[in-house]
């Protein structure tokens, strides 16, 4: 039997996939959406944490879980509205609105003092921004070993202005548009969009996306009402004794509000509300009938902007990443098909607590994978695979 182009059958094998991992002990739960055609399939199998209360709810499809970095799609969404009216220009310095960004300067060694730098040859732009290139980003080294590593590692969770006046007083770690790098330019867009809008980032995000399409449950924080649909996030490493970790609770950092609102990574939100998100930009930008970005802008926020000469410069994992993908506006675009998905074209990103979500268009199908353990989002894992495979073998029409 076939629904919505996909086989009833061959789905079943993707629910075995789910079960086994839950089965394993792997996650408490987890929560596997595909819509295609119209027609939308939720399988979700386990419960909401392996201790307490949550050991005895199932996992569903509002069950409320921690995006990670899955946030960074979202906030260029939001972004974008601004660019439609004006308020905001792609190519413009961000210098008026995010002053402590101003007249940077560059290290002349990346690895190099912070002291040994040279002057920045142009002004970061917001273009910068959504794409990643603004010259900082995530550096990943041993303590000690690289001073801009260490520096940026201590910039911590302080209220916005003033998390933006220690990231001015950095060095930028190469030339703004020079090549891609990860994480800190989603953070500085919520400050952009923050001054721009005379709000807070939470707010304009509501107002500008979430409220549009109906996203009641993706906030920077959980309310106390609605903690019990909270699922438990576990670390990577079990105890020695075996024992799953508890990374955060239902009573953790979510269930109060945010010192920062971590455009990089801190949302939540359900597979219900992020299946609306990802269906209005499928649709180029309409949901229900509403229209919450133009069709020009999701075209622009989808495709890949990164040259060639970026992308050998860029790093990422798993090695050669940049090989088979480019990067749009806050998330990644397929541009070679390697196995039996994703297609080229296909858009989206994952979080660090094993969400995922991405749409392809080509297929007309969106997929969102939603669980809770700390480094499950890495998409190099055998298991991500695994999942894909059993996504694309199931398409029948």
């Amino acid at each position: 039997m076939t629904t919505g182009g996909f086989s009833l059958k061959r789905l079943a094998r993707l629910r075995g996939l789910l079960e086994r991992h839950v089965d394993s002990g792997f996650v408490p739960g987890m929560v596997a959406v595909l819509a295609r055609h119209g027609d939308v399939h939720i399988e979700a199998t386990g419960n909401l944490a392996f201790e307490g209360a949550g050991s005895k709810t199932p996992m569903a499809g509002d069950t409320i879980c921690r995006l990670g970095s899955m946030t960074k799609p979202i906030v260029a969404a939001c972004a974008m509205t601004l660019v439609e009216d004006c308020t905001l220009r792609l190519d413009d310095p961000v210098d008026n609105l995010l002053p402590e960004l101003a007249d940077m300067t560059v290290l002349a060694d990346p690895n190099g003092p912070l002291e040994d730098t040279v002057a920045a040859q142009r002004p970061i732009t917001l273009r910068d921004l959504l794409t990643f290139t603004l010259g900082t980003g995530m550096v990943i080294a041993e303590p000690g070993a690289v001073p801009i590593s260490d520096a940026l590692n201590a910039l911590g969770e302080a209220p916005q202005d003033e998390w933006i006046r220690r990231l001015g007083t950095l060095p930028l770690v190469y030339q703004p548009g020079e090549r891609w790098m990860y994480d800190t330019a989603a953070n500085v867009t919520g400050v952009l969009i923050a001054r721009a809008t005379g709000m807070s980032f939470g707010d304009a995000l509501r107002e500008r996306i979430c409220d549009p399409l109906g996203m009641k449950d993706t906030s920077f924080r959980v309310g106390s009402e609605s903690l019990d649909r909270l699922a438990t996030a576990y670390e990577h490493d079990n105890a020695a004794t075996g024992e799953p970790v508890v990374d955060d609770g239902p009573d953790g950092r979510w269930s109060r509000p945010p010192v920062f609102e971590s455009g990089g990574g801190g949302l939540v939100s359900t597979a219900n509300d992020w299946l609306a998100f990802a269906s209005a930009l499928l649709a180029g930008g309409t949901h229900h009938g509403e229209r919450v970005l133009s069709r020009p802008s999701v075209s622009l926020m989808t495709c890949d902007h990164l040259s060639p000469a970026q992308k050998v410069v860029s790093g990422f994992w798993p090695a050669g990443y940049f090989d088979n993908m480019g990067w749009g506006f806050g998330m990644s675009v397929c541009t070679r098909r390697t196995h039996l998905g994703p297609s080229v074209g296909t858009y989206g990103w994952p979080g660090y607590y094993g969400t995922a979500w991405y749409n392809d268009p080509a297929e007309d199908m969106t997929t969102i994978f939603i669980m809770q353990r700390a480094h499950a989002g890495d998409q190099s894992l055998p298991m991500w695979n695994d999942f894909w495979t059993a996504v694309y073998q199931a398409i029948d029409d």
